[in-house]
């Protein structure tokens, strides 16, 4: 995870900034977090090996820090996420408060890439249009075309290209929110990178995470991907217009996500055909009158 292979530290543009938006690498600096070790006494220091299965498999999830990065022990690691995370949430800290001040709800969409979350958002914002003030961090590795696609829905938009980060964080997320025109009891939507692990550890000062997922992607995602599920609050099961077409169990998927997340809710929708989408804009105004 990037709290502790360090890949957080990509390549950032944020629209806005002084230079060449059409260009194919969009580079600027970005500044890492002091180095401010916290003391760790608890981690077992003796060189890490993965756990292996009677049939083989290994798991290199088991130690103290959840993961593996070559050359760096489980105790750096550990001592790497303090220092990324802390730095993080006081950002994120900041950016919930600013929010809270304005009456704003900000949701973290999150997904794996083609999930239809992109869609599905444009789709919601046309039918918010003239009845809530909404706007827009738009979140990849390279290109403004998600972001060129909600400005075409009259909604402002800013995108922020990660370079080589696989998610975004709170600092990006302030960055972006200085830039948009912001109302009063509105919404702000954060569509982060695709991206099923990285983004579940980041608190950018969202109220929710919604975690969207394809029926084209397999019903076992929660269960393959379960800290994104466990941290999300609602999950809109996508493209339920495909299912005639595909072996995909939806009983099946809804308990995976409630094993992992026993207090999810889970709603059905079709960003194309229109499906479920009052129960999602329902939801969307209790939580905003919340």
């Amino acid at each position: 995870m990037c709290t502790t292979c360090g890949c957080q530290h990509g390549n950032l543009y944020i629209e806005g900034d002084e230079r060449d938006p059409h260009s194919p690498f969009r580079k600027a600096p970005f500044a890492a977090a002091p180095h401010l070790v916290a003391p760790i006494t608890t981690v077992n220091l003796s060189a890490f090996t993965p756990a292996v299965a009677p049939q083989g498999d290994l798991d290199y999830g088991h130690g103290e820090a959840g993961t593996h990065a070559p050359g760096l022990s489980q105790r750096k690691m550990v001592e790497i996420e303090i220092n990324v995370l802390d730095k993080n949430n006081q950002i994120a800290q900041r950016n919930r408060q600013r929010l809270a001040a304005r009456g704003q709800l900000a949701l973290n969409l999150v997904s794996s890439p083609g999930s239809g979350k992109t869609t599905l958002l444009t789709e919601t914002l046309k039918r918010l249009r003239g009845t809530t003030a909404c706007a827009v961090i738009e979140g990849d590795q390279q290109t403004v075309n998600d972001a060129e696609r909600i400005r075409a829905t009259g909604t402002p938009a800013i995108q922020v290209n990660t370079g080589k980060g696989c998610h975004l964080d709170a600092q990006m997320v302030q960055d972006a929110m200085t830039r948009l025109p912001l109302e009063d009891n509105g919404v702000l939507f954060i569509e982060n990178v695709g991206n099923l692990v990285c983004p579940a550890g980041f608190d950018l000062g969202e109220r929710h995470k919604v975690a969207v997922l394809s029926v084209t992607e397999g019903e076992d995602k929660p269960l393959k991907y379960p800290h994104m599920f466990a941290a999300a609050s609602l999950m809109l099961l996508n493209k339920i217009d495909l299912l005639p077409y595909l072996n995909f169990d939806v009983e099946k998927c809804m308990a995976y996500a409630r094993e992992v997340n026993p207090d999810i809710t889970i709603l059905l929708v079709s960003a194309t055909r229109g499906d479920g989408m009052s129960a999602w804009l329902a939801w969307l105004e209790e939580q905003r009158c919340a």
